[in-house]
């Protein structure tokens, strides 16, 4: 496990609190300048590992592409009632918070694991046979689309206002808003009250999404 956020994680977050700061009638796609509304498309700049903003018809020209230099940010969310993960198979994930997000890196095939902290996403070790063992028992994992969606794991439970157990198929940029959360809301030892009903109204809305 790493002590300090990865240069993946710097970046995401850093494009996104980037994001934030602008004012709603700011917003332009970053690939083609034309102006958009305040939801709108992202993409993945793959060598840099950067989100950056599109309109939906840059976002189309790179959707389902291999080998460009943007991969579009797919825009669904599944909340996996069936999801099937033991105790034992989540600590021997070695995740020091129960709480994490696990993605495929396209370009070396590696499942990525990081969690949330006050210093921002920070990348944990992942012993490859208890994911293999996992995903086996999970055909839904087999649909995750490299570098752009990840599993996001809550296991924060009923002390903290959660349901025992929340798993979720989702993009990435969703994960890093996480963080984002985590990182700006954050006081204290334990994160205090604001930043719990921020995790509340983040995982209530990811809930009302279909399920799989």
């Amino acid at each position: 496990m790493t002590g300090q956020p990865t240069q993946t994680a710097l970046n995401a977050f850093g494009t996104l609190q980037r994001f934030a700061r602008r004012p709603a009638v700011n917003w332009r796609c970053e690939l083609c300048g034309s102006n958009m509304a305040a939801e709108h498309e992202h993409l993945l700049e793959m060598e840099k590992r950067r989100l950056v903003c599109g309109c939906q018809a840059c976002a189309i020209l790179f959707s389902g592409q291999t080998g460009q230099r943007y991969k579009r940010v797919p825009s669904r969310i599944r909340t996996l009632r069936n999801f099937k993960m033991t105790d034992a198979q989540w600590e021997d994930l070695l995740v020091p918070i129960n709480m994490a997000f696990f993605f495929q890196q396209g370009s070396t095939e590696k499942i990525i694991a990081m969690y949330p902290s006050p210093a921002g996403a920070t990348e944990s070790q992942l012993p490859l046979e208890s994911w293999q063992q996992i995903a086996s028992e999970n055909p839904v994992l087999q649909s995750m689309e490299p570098d752009v969606e990840a599993l996001l794991v809550n296991r924060l439970g009923e002390q903290r206002g959660f349901p025992a157990h929340q798993y979720f198929l989702l993009p990435i940029d969703q994960c890093f808003k996480l963080v984002g959360l985590v990182r700006t809301h954050w006081r204290g030892l334990s994160g205090g009250s604001e930043l719990w009903q921020e995790l509340g109204q983040y995982f209530a809305a990811l809930g009302e999404r279909r399920h799989a």
